[in-house]
């Protein structure tokens, strides 16, 4: 297959996985299963020497998305990429398991063994709007995430400002997030 070939079908199938008008009318906890999809069709197209920013800049384009909403999907869908490489899952299982919206074992690391899941870097229980944003979902894995609670800190706070300015999070989200910060 050609390169552009290559990037052009990566593209049109990260389009739809990424897609946000798609993403809204999925289910509670819907989008999870389409990140593992999106990091599995950048992965396959980083093996076929393509490059997968460029695979993100036109997926984002073809959607239509607004360049700041854009651009902080585009980071959070490399920035899984390159969990998920480090973790040692971008290998033929791991890729296939993604390809079906399933979690791979992890290969490399402390977590060896345990599986890739799916994060809400603000969580569900405090922002339930950003349930399925890609540019809010993050691999990492299971038993560090099951270790993980509801809590809100600085991390959380300045990506929920960054999620409001790029029209991804609604103003009474943003407060939501800072009103669940303050808690003790």
């Amino acid at each position: 297959m050609a390169a552009s070939t290559g990037w052009r079908k990566g593209a049109g199938s990260l389009a739809f996985a990424a897609d946000p008008a798609k993403l809204a009318t999925l289910r509670e906890r819907g989008a999870n299963p389409r990140i593992q999809k999106a990091v599995a069709i950048l992965g396959a197209a980083e093996a076929d020497k393509l490059d997968p920013s460029a695979v993100c800049t036109a997926a984002i384009e073809r959607v239509k998305m607004k360049p700041a909403a854009g651009e902080l999907t585009k980071a959070a869908l490399l920035r899984n990429l390159d969990i998920a490489r480090k973790l040692g899952c971008l290998d033929d299982a791991g890729l296939a398991d993604m390809r079906r919206g399933q979690s791979p074992t992890i290969k490399r690391g402390p977590y060896a063994g345990d599986e890739l899941s799916v994060d809400h870097i603000i969580p569900r229980a405090v922002c339930p709007e950003l349930d399925n944003v890609i540019a809010n979902l993050e691999l990492m894995p299971l038993k560090l995430n099951q270790k993980k609670n509801n809590s809100v800190g600085e991390r959380q706070v300045s990506h929920a400002e960054k999620l409001h300015a790029a029209g991804l999070l609604s103003r009474e989200g943003l407060h939501g997030v800072k009103r669940a910060s303050a808690k003790p």
